[in-house]
């Protein structure tokens, strides 16, 4: 971890942190599980997938996608999933337990405690910001807000406010608060500008704090009150905030119990829709969608409905949603926003039943894809078809026979010609198209096999052999710690993986000190992928009929290797060495 190795909690409170928590009652919070035997099966929340690679072991507590390769016990998953740092995953876990945390821990928690900070100056400067906007002087903010048709209930239940035209006057209250400068540099409200002078970063601008799922403000978005730009100013990446992971509202949507989630592209739009009744609607945080954010989605929902602004601007960022959904099973609608540039303009002018009418009549992506081409290509003229077919095999060769056949239909009825010669050139298309797919997955099969030679080149030549003898080493010794025994006169040194050398010790240490050897014992001294790694060793390591004879072979095969590598004979080996190299058999 970042500043140093931290000392890990109590092994008493983890002890008990471990047979109060399940994995996967954890999990399954957060992905839908479905139980194969010992283990569950899911939907990775890490990466897009349609086919589920994310697997849970009841009996280790642990879990490991085989897809991304990220894994961990519960303390790992809550970190990843809450983008939180490891206190701070304990504490949630420990309260979701019922458990108190001990007061005499000596963990570094430096790191918790300056998000801790952070947090507590971006609640302030939410307050600072909505008390300005409801004081006199910040009428002007306030007439914008009601100028846009926002009721004062909106503006409490989004704590909307406005940031004084000036260089520092929340610098000046928070100080009065007792937060230091670089605390308020580090969260992102103030700014350092030439010889050192700090000044407010959102000045004589409305704003919109964001709040996480789990109700901390973590960010602003600032708006001008005219037509001078910048239009939009955000919070950039903090401790507590990346906007890449965060979808503004989705603190209230999650909430509502609608079966779906509306996206839309600015904060405005989700609060007028909000106001309008449609509690479900959520936005980007100043960027497009993201696959992190898509993942956020998918932890509450399987159906999203695309609300995106009516400009070119718009249909770009609808069509990269529409791919990046398309790695997940959501289903995705899209509505034709008629009468307007964005819901907020459409609620505006035609209320709530008019927009509610064009959700209920949101299409598929296929059906929306077909519309447009509809509108794109003169179908009263023999080229405007041909044009049309053309672009609308492409559009059908990811679906379903079902699917295929019906549209086939539909298209064929409404252009007047025959559904064979549709079928013909949609299935000639597939087949060019699958041979296309087999050169290019052909070339990556290809390109990582390069990449995977040079990764092995890079660690020291380790021989296949040798690798999963290592990794079988570590997945043995904490499946049956019995077999340190054996270690009495291997030499670590000899282990080639840096990685592998580092949990080796860590085990045996814990192991001679007759303490447990759980995943949830190195969260605090792990990365997450050092985490996921050691997750994938545990996930490959099955049952052995002689675990002793297996282990002391592995050894043998990291003496063998080493003697290859170094090109040392028996008889250039000192008698230690010597005895070492036969000893664990």
């Amino acid at each position: 971890m970042k500043g140093g190795e931290p000392v890990p909690l109590n092994e008493a409170f983890l002890q008990e942190l471990k047979f109060k928590t399940d994995i996967e009652d954890v999990i399954s919070s957060y992905v839908s599980l479905k139980r194969r035997g010992s283990t569950s099966l899911g939907l990775c929340p890490f990466h897009n997938e349609k086919t589920p690679s994310f697997t849970v072991y009841n009996d280790t507590q642990s879990f490991y996608c085989f897809g991304c390769g990220a894994g961990g016990d519960a303390v790992t998953f809550i970190k990843k999933i809450e983008n939180l740092d490891y206190i701070d995953a304990v504490k949630l876990l420990a309260q979701r337990a019922g458990i108190q945390m001990p007061d005499d821990t000596s963990f570094d928690d430096s790191l918790s405690k300056k998000r801790r900070r952070i947090l507590e100056i971006n609640r302030e400067t939410a307050k600072f910001y909505f008390n300005y906007l409801v004081s006199p002087q910040g009428k002007i903010g306030l007439d914008y807000y009601l100028n846009r048709g926002f009721s004062m209930n909106t503006i409490k239940r989004f704590g909307l406010g406005y940031a004084p035209d000036a260089w520092d006057s929340l610098l000046k209250h928070l100080k009065s608060k007792g937060y230091r400068l670089s605390e308020m540099v580090d969260a992102g409200v103030v700014k350092v500008g030439k010889n050192n002078r700090h000044y407010d970063n959102f000045r004589n601008r409305v704003m919109t704090p964001i709040i996480d799922v789990r109700g901390n403000v973590i960010a602003f978005g600032g708006r001008v009150l005219d037509d001078s730009k910048p239009k939009y100013i955000n919070t950039s990446d903090t401790l507590v905030y990346k906007k890449t992971n965060e979808l503004f509202a989705m603190n209230l949507a999650k909430d509502c119990c609608s079966d779906s989630l509306i996206l839309c592209e600015g904060y405005m739009d989700v609060i007028a829709m909000h106001q309008a009744g449609f509690k479900n609607a959520v936005a980007g945080c100043g960027t497009a969608l993201t696959s992190e954010q898509v993942r956020l989605i998918n932890r509450y929902t399987k159906e999203v409905i695309l609300a995106y602004d009516a400009d070119e601007a718009g249909r770009k960022a609808l069509n990269k949603a529409i791919a990046l959904f398309k790695q997940t099973d959501i289903k995705v609608r899209i509505p034709a926003l008629n009468g307007g540039k964005d819901p907020d303009e459409i609620i505006k002018k035609y209320g709530r039943d008019k927009f509610k009418g064009m959700l209920d009549g949101a299409s598929n992506e296929i059906e929306f894809a077909l519309l447009n081409l509809r509108s794109d290509n003169n179908l009263n003229t023999t080229q405007g078809k041909i044009d049309f077919v053309n672009a609308a095999v492409r559009i059908l060769s990811g679906v379903s026979r079902v699917e295929e056949d019906l549209y086939i239909k539909r298209i064929a009825d409404e252009l007047e010609i025959k559904e064979s010669s549709i079928k013909v050139q949609l299935d000639d298309y597939v087949r060019k198209n699958q041979g296309r797919q087999k050169r290019k997955m052909y070339k990556s099969i290809v390109e990582q096999s390069i990449r995977e030679n040079h990764k092995k080149t890079i660690e020291n030549d380790m021989s296949i052999k040798q690798i999963k003898a290592e990794e079988r080493i570590i997945g043995l010794l904490l499946r049956y710690p019995d077999c340190r025994k054996l270690c009495s006169t291997f030499d670590e040194e000899r282990l080639s993986s840096v990685f592998i050398k580092r949990v080796f010790k860590e085990i045996i240490s814990r192991l001679n000190d007759e303490l447990d050897v759980d995943l949830i014992n190195f969260s605090a001294i792990l990365t997450n992928d050092e985490l996921g790694r050691l997750s994938g060793i545990i996930a490959r390591t099955r049952e052995s009929k002689n675990a002793k004879k297996e282990f002391s072979d592995c050894l043998n095969i990291v003496n063998e290797e080493y003697e290859k590598a170094h090109g040392m004979s028996a008889l250039e080996l000192s008698d230690d060495d010597f005895r070492k190299l036969f000893n664990n058999g």
